[in-house]
């Protein structure tokens, strides 16, 4: 596996990964077909608002509905010789800290057909230098308590819990645990 930037070469496996009901967003399932819309409108539009380091893309949109702005960002994608899954990095310039309605640094999703492989182990560790690019120290991760396998991917990269919360009520009030990974120089 390795992470691949989004591309045209690779966006029919993406298609069809997004069309067997595989969603990028975790927390809203509904993203996936919003997605197959935006490539069915514009695919080169879309391949490149997954890009977004000045953030000038459209508002987000949270899981209650509302809209808050987009921060600066990107997506990889996971490649085994077809798409295997999204890992995203997004940031708040000159500062570790985010916003209340961004709950990490990164999030990733693997398809569950190519779970179990280690690819999400191996995309957080190749992303880590790219955060590091971005003048981050350490990068905030969240997951949901009972998610066991997350919790195994951000600890096997380094990977320390700091704290179990709750979200806030437009990310759905979950119990959630947040970790921090220093990004060491060696990363960079």
């Amino acid at each position: 596996m390795r992470l691949v930037w989004p591309a045209r070469e690779y966006l029919s496996s993406y298609v069809a990964a997004l069309q067997r009901g595989w969603s990028p967003n975790n927390m809203r399932q509904e993203a996936g077909s919003e997605e197959l819309a935006r490539i069915t409108v514009n695919a080169e539009a879309f391949l490149a608002s997954l890009v977004d380091r000045a953030a000038k893309g459209a508002a987000v949109k949270l899981p209650d509905g509302s809209v808050v702005r987009r921060l600066p960002g990107y997506s990889r994608w996971m490649w085994d010789g077809e798409f295997c899954g999204r890992i995203q990095l997004r940031w708040e310039p000159g500062t570790e800290a985010l916003p209340p309605y961004c709950l990490g640094h990164i999030g990733y999703s693997v398809v569950p057909w190519k779970q179990r492989r280690g690819y999400a182990t191996r995309a957080l560790r190749e992303l880590l230098p790219g955060a590091a690019a971005e003048g981050l120290r350490y990068v905030e991760i969240t997951t949901d308590l009972d998610n066991v396998p997350s919790q195994r991917v951000i600890e096997r990269n380094g990977g320390v819990l700091v704290e179990e919360f709750v979200a806030p009520e437009a990310l759905g009030n979950g119990r959630k645990l947040r970790y921090r990974v220093h990004i060491s120089p060696r990363s960079s």
